[in-house]
């Protein structure tokens, strides 16, 4: 039998139970989800003593929040698949595939910024589209889909782009990115702001944002639930596409050019954000706020190294070690959760 009318998930054994509600506020688990931003201090202090004329100064706050947007946005985007127990591994090639259409377009053709940019969040969200196709539709491994997918848009953005980095684009777009400021900080780092408030919004005070976190969860109990769960996961992946348009307009308008390398360059350090950040806040579940507070952590290690003199390669192994330490936690942190619940 079909079940045609969708309900809302039933609460969970921990969020029900007297017991799961004592684990969720103990001091223990309060310490573990405040971890992340009490690191994140310590590393601002630690390199502000080290370095307190060149990291503790407005001009290299300012760089921080505002140049690292791209990756705040695409961590937003990828936590969209996550939080559905999906993964993207193009979402980085569909960010910088966004970003070469605007530069080309406006650069090149001469069409007007504001069309150029509709026209790239329109092929982004058709890669999105073509991942829910093969993964939800045909039933195709998730992340052979998305390694296919990522693999064939970066040779597509160096095929449009002749393997060249292109320039020239609108001055409208750089200034209402990256020169425009507020409060001395780059504009679009309250574009990210925007976007992360309007995820947090959803997924904790919507009832489609509690299906999807339960299609996450389990996708058998959500289908018991009468939750649409190929809905919720075909949407995933069309949003997250979407999302990284967005993400590569706002690398283009960042640097005033799109390089054809950009995407694979952005793939690590968003996996490395939206890892670290189900370490906080949300221990053990994806969440727009932590993956906030990680990205910015992990861009304020990145700022200190490169003041200390450190070489560029340290940034590579900051962001893998991130990564690792980040799943790491996030496995022995669901591991402590289910045993608790049992």
């Amino acid at each position: 039998m079909s079940v045609t009318q969708e309900k809302d998930p039933a609460p969970s054994v921990a969020a029900t139970s007297p017991r799961g509600w004592r684990a969720q506020y103990s001091p223990a688990a309060i310490i573990e989800s405040l971890a992340l931003p009490v690191f994140w201090g310590v590393l601002v202090l630690v390199f502000s003593i080290v370095e307190p004329g060149e990291f503790a100064t407005t001009a290299n706050f300012s760089n921080i929040f505002g140049s690292n947007t791209v990756l705040l946005v695409l961590s937003l985007a990828l936590l969209l698949p996550l939080i559905l127990g999906e993964f993207d591994l193009s979402i980085g090639s569909n960010a910088g595939l966004g970003a070469m259409v605007v530069a080309l377009l406006s650069a090149n053709d001469h069409w007007p910024i504001l069309l150029a940019c509709l026209v790239a969040i329109a092929v982004c969200t058709a890669v999105g589209a073509v991942n829910a196709f093969f993964t939800v539709a045909l039933g195709t491994n998730t992340i052979i889909v998305t390694l296919a997918a990522g693999t064939i848009v970066e040779g597509i953005t160096y095929w449009i782009s002749g393997a060249n980095t292109i320039s020239g684009v609108a001055p409208s777009l750089i200034k209402w990115t990256f020169l425009q400021t507020f409060l001395g900080i780059p504009i679009e780092f309250f574009y990210g702001l925007i976007l992360l408030a309007i995820l947090w919004y959803f997924f904790r005070l919507t009832p489609l944002g509690e299906q999807a976190l339960c299609v996450g969860q389990s996708r058998r109990v959500a289908m018991l639930s009468g939750i649409r769960v190929n809905r919720h996961r075909a949407a995933g992946f069309i949003l997250a596409g979407l999302i990284a348009g967005l993400a590569g307009i706002l690398e283009t308008g960042t640097s005033g050019a799109a390089d054809p390398s950009t995407g694979a360059t952005l793939l690590l350090p968003a996996f490395a954000a939206a890892f670290l950040g189900s370490t906080t806040v949300q221990p053990g579940r994806f969440n727009p706020l932590g993956a906030g507070i990680a990205v910015y952590f992990l861009s304020s290690g990145v700022a200190g190294l490169q003041l200390v003199g450190a070489s560029n390669y340290i940034q590579d192994i900051f962001y893998g070690g991130a990564l690792l330490a980040a799943v790491t936690v996030g496995t022995l942190v669901r591991s402590r959760s289910g045993r608790q619940v049992a």
